[in-house]
């Protein structure tokens, strides 16, 4: 769907603009803590684990940043839809992340060409942070979150 259709779409549902501004505000936010942290990880086990580390946090905070960013596509995807969906597609991307977190660290686990606990670690730290900023951001969003039916 282009840029323009979204547009329209925004605004004959004024549910779809609503979800569209608050996914916006969530991307910015998620964006610009989520890699910062994901590098201390990095960093970090990278000193405390040598290349395994690096590799397993490396893959880790890649996961973690692609789960993230898929959850908030899906939003924007669902905006024009129902609120409940758009609230279950939102719910339902972040049981995604920790499915992902499962199925990295149960696939991997005998990989020793990388630190499995350095790659759950770095995941964890990544998915939580980006949670708590989305949050914010939609916290601090200057948007009704409850929309009136227009008769």
């Amino acid at each position: 769907m282009s840029e323009t259709e979204k547009t329209v779409e925004a605004e004959e549902n004024p549910h779809a603009k609503v979800v569209l501004q608050a996914a916006n505000a969530m991307t910015k936010a998620s964006l610009i803590f989520t890699p910062p942290a994901v590098l201390v990880c990095i960093v970090v086990f990278t000193i405390l684990n040598g290349v395994t580390g690096l590799v397993g946090s490396l893959i880790g905070g890649v996961l973690a940043i692609l789960s993230a960013l898929a959850t908030l596509g899906m939003m924007r995807m669902s905006a024009g839809m129902d609120p409940m969906f758009v609230m279950v597609i939102a719910l339902g991307g972040y049981v995604f992340k920790i499915l992902i977190l499962f199925v990295a660290l149960t696939l991997l686990r005998g990989a020793t060409w990388l630190h499995p606990m350095s790659l759950g670690i770095t995941m964890i730290v990544a998915i939580l942070l980006a949670a708590a900023v989305e949050f914010n951001a939609f916290r601090k969003t200057k948007i009704p979150t409850i929309i009136p039916a227009s008769r």
